[in-house]
């Protein structure tokens, strides 16, 4: 690294490190002149830096904001302090923060030096989000499986499936997704010949390779792993039509319940999975909103059963009050 390039960094370490710097401050800490301090200045400003220049009292050199974020230069306390940060967020349960976390944890990551990594590493075993709940879910297989989707290369994953079964899956990951403050991988797989949605908990195991795959056109991600989590994992399925517009039903139906989509300007259709009919009508009755049964028909006697029960149940509490 020549004395120019090892300079400009100085420079924009110091320029980081507090708000408002004077040209002679700046070239006493650098041991140059104030004209050279300029042209490094310039070189900062070339490279993408908002350098911002202001004259009379209390002016001097400052680092602005641009319209991109430059590459920041920290050190190994800042740098340990943003990775846990950063860990943290990515168990925040906040919708959409903990997934920009993992991208910007997979990006950092990658740079950490040894001692760095193992100092976050260790700080992060002993810290938990309580807000959200433990996920079962290590920080290795996290950043492995989002890494690895990130370069295009196949992973190894030692899985778990819900019956206790063990066994080792080849898989293509393109996305690595939260969803009801648990961590899910969507991925080709490369023994079934299809998409599938692992949970992160269940691995035992998560590898990365060095064999890139061709990137596959895929399915709306989103929508295929909430489809699959709420309708696909049970043997039992339903739809009806729920009698409202979809923005006013969205709210009531969490990612794990079931799918909507739109059916018109006022209504929508609501597919749910569950082991039996009974809890499906139960669920629909807790939405108290008003449905017709599309499928299957032998959910309409169980919601009459639930109407039938809830019906007896006030007949009798109104005859206990008036005897």
């Amino acid at each position: 690294m020549s004395d120019v390039t090892r300079r400009a960094l100085r420079l924009l370490s110091l320029l980081q490190s507090r708000s408002v710097w004077t040209g002679p401050e700046l070239a006493e800490e650098l041991g140059v002149t104030t004209r050279s301090v300029r042209r490094d200045i310039d070189r900062l400003r070339e490279l993408g830096y908002p350098v911002l220049a202001s004259n009379g009292h209390g002016g001097g050199y400052q680092l602005g904001a641009g319209k991109a974020l430059p590459p920041l230069l920290l050190e190994g306390e800042e740098a340990v302090a943003v990775a846990v940060g950063l860990r943290l967020a990515a168990g925040s349960g906040i919708e959409g923060l903990d997934e920009q976390a993992l991208r910007a944890l997979t990006a950092i990551d990658r740079i950490l030096p040894p001692t760095v990594r193992a100092e976050v590493s260790a700080i992060s075993e002993v810290l938990a989000v309580l807000d959200s709940g433990p996920s079962g879910v290590t920080s290795p297989t996290l950043l492995t499986l989002a890494r690895a989707a990130r370069e295009g290369v196949e992973a190894r994953i030692d899985y778990e499936r819900r019956d206790g079964e063990r066994m080792m899956r080849r898989v293509e990951p393109y996305r690595v997704l939260s969803v009801a403050r648990r961590w899910y991988l969507f991925a080709w797989d490369r023994d079934r010949e299809d998409w599938r949605t692992f949970r992160l908990d269940r691995m035992h195991e998560a590898r990365a390779t060095t064999f890139r795959f061709t990137r596959r056109t895929t399915p709306d991600v989103e929508s295929y792993v909430r489809e699959s989590l709420s309708v696909g994992a049970y043997a039992t399925q339903a739809e009806v039509r729920v009698l409202r517009p979809l923005e006013e039903v969205s709210p009531h139906v969490p990612a794990m319940i079931g799918t909507l989509t739109a059916d018109g300007p006022d209504a929508c259709l609501l597919r749910i999975g569950a082991w039996d009919l009974r809890w499906v009508a139960a669920h629909l009755a807790y939405l108290d909103l008003p449905i017709e049964v599309v499928d299957p028909p032998e959910l309409i006697a169980e919601i009459a059963g639930i109407g039938a029960w809830a019906s007896g149940g006030a007949q009798r509490a109104a005859g206990s009050e008036g005897a």
